[in-house]
This record gives structure tokens, sequence and C-alpha cells, in this order.
């Protein structure tokens, strides 16, 4: 069984790994919040262990049984977060600290009856993937919100941020995942986007515009159209 550091950065390398292309031992170490020489010891010792190929002056690779295993502890997080929301109550702002911990208990069983009793869900309550048994993860889809013109109708089905207080935020908007949004109107200057969505109306910045990920939908009929 990996130690629960030894999974935090399995987990951070392969995040940083979608999210900027390429990792390196300075900004794993930023994003841990540990010195550049405990993350640079630690690196060693994974690329020693088959989960890292670790190269001086080359970014940092995780094997394919380095990914696999960094991919199950993603799972286990994840489905811990749906579940705390789904069957306990939680509101999706709360769990992340509570899975970062239950995601390094080693009993396959428990997540297991998890996936069961939630049905296997293919995403967790930020609209993350939540990867497969196999550790294969799929691409989170959708378009960002703020490439989305006026008019458009979307559904919201992921965030690309999702600390408390930005979910917090959200709901303050009523919005979450599977909210029906029109885009109403884009400021030119400065790419404020007005929506209506579920009988109410809502003025966002961009800079939130460009974390809700949203997949287009046929636009309503007109007021009064035939359907015949």
């Amino acid at each position: 069984m990996a130690s629960p550091t030894v999974e935090n950065y399995l987990k951070a390398i392969l995040a940083l790994s979608g999210q900027q292309g390429t990792v390196t031992v300075s900004n794993l170490s930023a994003t841990l919040g540990v010195s550049k020489p405990s993350a640079n010891s630690m690196v060693k010792r994974l690329d020693e262990q088959g989960l890292v190929i670790y190269e001086r002056y080359r970014p940092l690779r995780l094997t394919e049984a380095g990914r696999r295993q960094a991919a199950l502890i993603v799972r286990k997080h994840r489905l811990t977060e749906m579940y705390l929301v789904k069957k306990m109550g939680f509101g999706w702002e709360e769990v992340h600290p509570i899975a970062e911990q239950i995601e390094h208990i080693d009993s396959p069983a428990l997540f297991e009856r998890m996936d069961e009793l939630l049905g296997s869900p293919h995403a967790d309550p930020h609209g993350s993937p939540i990867p497969d048994r196999e550790g294969n993860l799929r691409e989170q889809g959708g378009d960002r919100l703020s490439d989305c013109g006026a008019g458009t109708a979307v559904k919201l089905v992921g965030l690309d941020h999702s600390t408390p207080d930005f979910l917090t935020y959200l709901d303050s908007k009523q919005l979450k995942l599977g909210s029906l949004i029109t885009v109403e109107e884009v400021e030119a200057f400065d790419g404020t986007v007005t929506l209506s969505y579920a009988g109410r109306t809502a003025v966002l910045p961009r800079a939130t515009a460009e974390k809700l990920l949203v997949a287009r939908q046929s636009p309503p009929p007109a007021s009064g159209s035939s359907t015949r």
C-alpha cells in the first residue's frame, strides 16, 4: 500500500499534466506546498519505484503504473464526493476536504460499494469525470460559457474551478449542474454575460463564465410556434 504522501504526489503530477501539459519539480513543490528539495527527493524515490520517469532538466512523466495508480486515487476521491452529496446530504462546497482524507483508505470493497449504491456515476458533483475501475480517465467535455454568444442555449455540465468560495458563489446564484441556461447578452467591452435560467436572470463577469463548462442545447421553440 502506498503512503498518503506518495499518493498525493502521484495525484498532483496527474492533475498538473492535464492542466499544464508538462510538470516540473518546481511547480510540483508549489502545488503541494513543500520545499523544492523535498519534492526532488520524493520524485527520485518515485522514479526508483517505477512510478515516475525523472530526468534532470526534463519534465516529469508518470509511468503507466504511476498513471493508473494516480487515476485510481482520483476515482476514490470523486466517488467519495458524490456519495457525500447524493447519499449523505453534504453541499458540493463541503466535500473536498473530507474526500482528501477518505481517498487514502485501502479498501477496494468500500469504494466498489459506493459505486454500486450510486449507480456507477461517470462524474463527481462538480462534473469532473470519475475514472473507471481500470484507471481509465476520460477527458472532461464541454465548452466554456465565456465562448458562447448571445442567444445560445446551454446546460451546465462541469466546472473548471471548485474552491468552496466559488461553489458558494454559484449557490448564491442558484446555478448547479444540469441548469438549463440561455445566454441573453454578452458585453463587448469586458465579456460580462447576462443569463436567464429557471425563471431568473443573473449577470456574471467573464472570469466566472470562463470557469463554467457547458453543453450546447437546441434552442427552445419560439413562443407560439407550431409543433405539428
